[in-house]
């Protein structure tokens, strides 16, 4: 276990969020490819030299990226992990993810005022769907 030494120093912040990483089996990478680019509509990325330039996939997601990779022996689907992406209107998403063919899981533990699904991506990822908050 790591014992977390507790450092007052004000110097040191996290600024923000590159990016978050996906893992699929490689039988799954290509309709998870078909599932990030063409079902949720995400901009691919070309990736760096240097990387596995032939394996996954890099996408955009404002200002935050999407890397999708291929790892053999991962149990996506029994994992409770998620990364949640934000629609402007939870029925329209609804309506296009079923009209895909994507299984929708209703929301196991309802938030007052949170409109949200899930869905699983090709690699068994959880994702949660929430519509943005409306201020008025």
């Amino acid at each position: 276990m790591t014992t977390i030494r507790i450092n007052n120093s004000s110097a040191f912040r996290v600024g923000a969020l590159s990016h978050v990483n996906v893992t699929v089996p490689a039988s799954a990478e290509a309709a998870a490819k078909e599932f990030y680019g063409t079902v949720l509509g995400l901009k691919e990325l070309p990736k760096p030299p240097g990387t596995r330039q032939n394996v996954g996939a890099w996408y955009e997601l404002g200002a935050v990226q999407l890397h999708l990779s291929v790892e053999e022996n991962a149990n996506n689907a029994a994992s409770d992990r998620h990364v949640c992406y934000v629609v402007a209107d939870i029925a329209v998403a609804e309506h296009h993810l079923r009209q895909s063919g994507v299984e929708i899981i209703s929301d196991p533990r309802p938030i007052p005022g949170v409109n949200r699904f899930y869905v699983r991506d090709p690699g068994g990822n959880l994702i949660e769907i929430a519509e943005a908050s409306r201020q008025t």
